[in-house]
């Protein structure tokens, strides 16, 4: 292992540090990501660079525990453990993770060849009105804010407008990556057993406690 990486010219040790940096700061490298500048996809340099070293890359992770996945369908390079825990996360985020899964179901049965699946703060908002999912405290901006930086850093959302001013009409881009952080989930059983445990005032954690 440490011979293929010596065999490298230094631009290539750079780039190969940077993704394995990445992975273990963000989780996830998507194939593709959405530029707000130009209103469209552009292909990331770093996925192309796990490609490149895909069997070294898997090799490395899994000294420590932890499973590379490259996940072509939806364009996704995973970093999975059974062991180790990333962040832990908000009940509001884990709240919005699970309705993001709803949201992208949903408008993917609709539009099925559209690869752009966007919603708002107000959408969410009305989900989680609809479905009884929070308490009678109106959410904080405080609280909303720390659910889509969380979100955005783990590459599940990416927000069309300013994160300084987030207000109900701010457009939200949901990646695919929201199918491997809810892989394999019944959406509807983690709702329901949601709206048993909002009744317990002293639960303060989701069922989500990592994207790892």
């Amino acid at each position: 292992m440490i011979e293929y990486f010596n065999l490298l010219n230094d631009a290539e040790k750079d780039e190969l540090t940077d993704v394995i940096q990445t992975l273990f700061n963000q989780t996830y490298i998507l194939e593709k990501k959405f530029e707000k500048k130009y209103g469209r996809y552009q292909a990331s340099a770093r996925y192309r660079v796990c490609e490149r070293h895909l069997d070294f890359l898997m090799d490395y992770f899994k000294i420590g525990g932890l499973v590379l996945i490259e996940n072509r369908q939806y364009g996704i390079m995973a970093l999975k453990s059974n062991r180790l825990q990333g962040d832990k996360l908000t009940k509001l985020t884990t709240l919005f993770t699970i309705l993001l899964k709803l949201i992208y179901d949903e408008k993917m049965n609709t539009v099925s060849n559209s690869i752009h699946v966007f919603t708002t703060l107000e959408e969410l908002n009305a989900k989680i009105q609809l479905f009884r999912l929070w308490d009678n405290r109106a959410l904080s901006i405080t609280e909303v804010k720390k659910a889509v930086t969380a979100l955005k850093k783990y590459q599940v959302i990416e927000v069309l407008d300013t994160t300084e001013e987030l207000d109900s009409e701010t457009r939200i881009l949901i990646y695919p990556t929201i199918n491997v952080v809810m892989d394999g989930m019944d959406i509807q059983a983690v709702i329901e057993q949601y709206q048993n445990d909002i009744e317990d005032e002293e639960k303060e954690d989701g069922q989500i406690s990592s994207f790892n």
